[in-house]
């Protein structure tokens, strides 16, 4: 892939990116440090990923006087010893809008901390910045993994912004492993098992502790081999999107076709429609290797037709309940619109 001009770093490599040079200020002296105030922020961009190795700069009122420090790994920095007086902090990273914090007036042995710092991509009216396809994807998937439904469910795989950049098949991965292990899943494993021996579904399990571990075992097996294979190994071979694309506009009919049809219809990485081989075929391979170490006597066709009817028509339910209430419902939504330049929008990029 061509090297491609002021993209935003992704948040693995933010934190290791240091700007080209800090703010510089001309025949200046250097801040006495016999004060007790003290000074400190974070230095953040704007899908909220730490910077680190960025050089800050204090500087009195009028510009006269100046120290700096390098932000910390998580993006920390902090001004000890700093005497009474008015002072402004200054920050520049390469790529990002530069930032200078109102005026702060500290008194002796005052704590002060700045509020949330953000710096947004920087931007003008000359030119468009090109950014790589997989460094775009890499910043709306983490912007999806923070959106839970109530704050507890994750809704990873849902997509608020409507031509969002292809995921590659490492990506597909990372994402299908971070959503099937979240913590949330074995609760979910755990309660569904105790429902199933409280039934005494799958009577070759037997009851007791054992016949309740078989039943969280394979409860477990079925949805992490479900959700890798569609996810992230079909997904992969047939270059399609596992994600749902959020409507949100149009009749409630049209709405709730876009959700059921989601089952069934793809979107592959080019951006076309084609069947969703890659959830289809994915639950039905799930089913048949379910065969391995449910009990024999429900063993069968019966046991993957049923455990793959039961997976597309999961699908298609929580496809239904993203569309109608899903977004009121999710935290961390981002707010996004579809840009006009042809590059796919970024939580954050600034509208028009």
């Amino acid at each position: 892939m061509s090297s491609l001009p002021d993209a935003p770093t992704p948040q693995s490599q933010r934190s290791k990116s240091t700007p080209e040079s800090g703010p510089q200020i001309s025949n200046s002296q250097s801040l006495p440090t016999d004060g007790s105030a003290r000074i400190s922020g974070v230095v953040q961009d704007i899908t909220e990923a730490t910077i680190a190795g960025t050089q800050v700069v204090l500087t009195s009122k009028g510009g006269s006087q100046r120290r700096s420090v390098t932000s910390g790994p998580n993006g920390e920095f902090t001004f000890n010893q700093v005497p009474e007086g008015s002072y402004v902090v200054l920050i520049t990273v390469n790529g990002l809008q530069p930032f200078r914090s109102a005026e702060i007036v500290v008194s002796a042995q005052q704590s002060y901390q700045i509020p949330k710092i953000m710096l947004a991509v920087a931007s003008t009216t000359s030119e468009v910045t090109v950014r790589p396809t997989e460094e775009i994807a890499a910043v709306q998937i983490r912007a999806e993994e923070k959106q839970r439904v109530l704050g507890i469910v994750p809704a990873f795989y849902v997509s608020y912004v409507p031509d969002a950049a292809p995921m590659t098949s490492r990506q597909k991965f990372s994402l299908a492993a971070h959503d099937t292990l979240d913590w949330t899943t074995y609760i979910g494993v755990s309660v569904t098992a105790g429902i199933e021996q409280a039934n005494n579904a799958y009577k070759g399990y037997g009851q007791g502790a054992a016949g309740y571990g078989k039943r969280w075992a394979a409860q477990f097996g079925d949805g992490r081999s479900s959700d890798f294979l569609s996810h992230a190994v079909f997904a992969s071979l047939f270059h399609q999107d596992p994600r749902y694309f959020y409507q949100g506009t149009g009749t409630k009919k049209s709405r709730l076709y876009h959700a059921v049809s989601s089952a069934f219809v793809a979107r592959s990485d080019s951006g076309t429609t084609m069947p969703n081989y890659s959830y289809l075929l994915g639950t039905m391979t799930a089913g048949a290797l379910s065969n391995a170490y449910y009990p024999h006597a429900d063993r069968g066709a019966s046991l993957v037709f049923t455990n793959a009817g039961l997976g597309v028509a999961g699908r298609a339910g929580q496809a239904v309940i993203q569309e109608f209430l899903g977004k009121r419902l999710t935290r961390n939504v981002p707010k996004s619109i579809p840009p006009s330049n042809g590059q796919p929008a970024l939580p954050g990029d600034p509208q028009p």
